[in-house]
């Protein structure tokens, strides 16, 4: 498993580490969240010229061809600062849909336009207040040389800011069932597209998403009609693990920002850090840190390596972070004090993106169970 890194993704890290330090501290989210700005399209250009848009994706098409352990490492650096980029939802998801289903067509398109930080994806998968994969409404009805889409998705990442949309359609089936679920890719300018921008907690990118007799072609589809689940499956065990990586960037930020003031802060006297209680609750914090630094690597490596354990992998890791960020995230806020509960101070930011991070695509119920239905239970 990837628990060294090579030269080479010790070089990546290193790289996105000071990236994100320099270009995406929690200064320029804030930044954000007072102009109403999804991302800083300055910063996201750099991004590109880094080459972090284009670590998945194959040198044929313009990428680097590097590999999730690398992605992993940039996403876990942009964690650390709560960076707002669209980087999950375009160079991990968007990507990964295109590789996993795309035709050659489709790749020859949009991946080149990815990796030169030339188009943002956003996946429109949730119709409902809580992720479910297969509780698909929005209906695709063959109509002219392709299809029409009705329906509508709700909280879309990055789906205000979208150039392509990949939308998860039921072209047969009831509302829960896995087969005669389909997926598009739709310009999110396409005609009868109307995108709600939403006033986020995290102060992150999201919209509503609207289709009304949305008209595609049938070179639109990705994959198979009707067998979009399969390929949506895969989709989303890359999207956990990539919020996993990032989840543990910001626990890693949000401890040191504890432990650091656990050396400073001084109370009847002494630093409280010298308080065997508090001493104790940072080790909780430290052990469940590096746990979770062993499922997601684990789960990175075997995205590599095409592993059969996937997705038992994916929701081990997605759910082991979140559980960490909500632990690391309250102990940040309630070891800093009545300083910690005003929005002048970052342990309020960390404590709001930890709990998005958390519901995103399955909480920790959701992956518990499905790691068990996965091993048999």
């Amino acid at each position: 498993m990837a628990f060294v890194l090579s030269e080479e993704q010790q070089m990546l890290r290193d790289s996105a580490l000071s990236f994100a330090a320099e270009k995406l501290p929690v200064a320029q989210l804030r930044a954000l969240r007072t102009a109403g700005a999804g991302h800083d399209k300055a910063t996201w250009k750099e991004i590109a010229e880094l080459g972090f848009t284009g670590v998945l994706i194959p040198e044929e098409f313009g990428g680097s061809g590097f590999g999730y352990v690398g992605l992993g490492q940039v996403l876990e650096a942009q964690g650390r600062t709560l960076a707002a980029t669209p980087l999950v939802s375009t160079a991990l998801i968007g990507a990964s849909a295109l590789l996993l289903a795309g035709s050659q067509t489709q790749k020859e398109t949009w991946l080149p336009k990815i990796a030169a930080g030339e188009a943002i994806t956003a996946l429109a998968v949730d119709e409902f207040a809580h992720h479910n994969p297969t509780h698909v409404k929005l209906a695709a009805a063959k109509g002219g040389a392709g299809y029409v889409l009705n329906g509508e998705k709700r909280y879309v990442v990055d789906g205000g800011e979208a150039d392509l949309l990949i939308v998860v359609a039921r072209t047969s089936g009831g509302e829960e069932d896995k087969a005669g679920i389909t997926l598009f890719l739709v310009p999110a300018d396409a005609k009868g597209v109307t995108r709600t921008t939403l006033k986020t907690l995290d102060a992150h990118a999201a919209a509503n998403i609207a289709f009304a007799g949305v008209e595609v072609g049938a070179d639109a589809v990705l994959g198979e009609v009707g067998g979009g689940y399969a390929v949506l499956e895969q989709i989303l065990d890359r999207a956990c693990i990539g919020l996993a990586a990032e989840s543990l960037g910001a626990s890693d930020a949000a401890f040191e920002m504890t432990a650091e003031y656990l050396k400073v802060r001084k109370q009847f006297g002494q630093l409280i850090g010298s308080f065997q209680s508090l001493q104790h609750r940072a080790a909780i914090m430290f052990t469940e840190l590096e746990l979770t630094r062993s499922c997601v690597s684990a789960a990175l490596d075997a995205l590599d390596k095409d592993a059969d354990n996937l997705g038992e992998l994916a929701s081990l890791a997605k759910a082991r972070a979140a559980e960490t960020l909500h632990l690391v995230s309250n102990e940040t806020v309630q070891m800093h004090g009545g300083i910690g509960m005003t929005d002048a101070h970052d342990s309020g930011l960390y404590m709001k993106r930890a709990r998005v991070l958390e519901g995103l695509y399955g909480g920790e119920s959701y992956h518990r169970d499905r790691y068990a239905r996965i091993g048999g239970y």
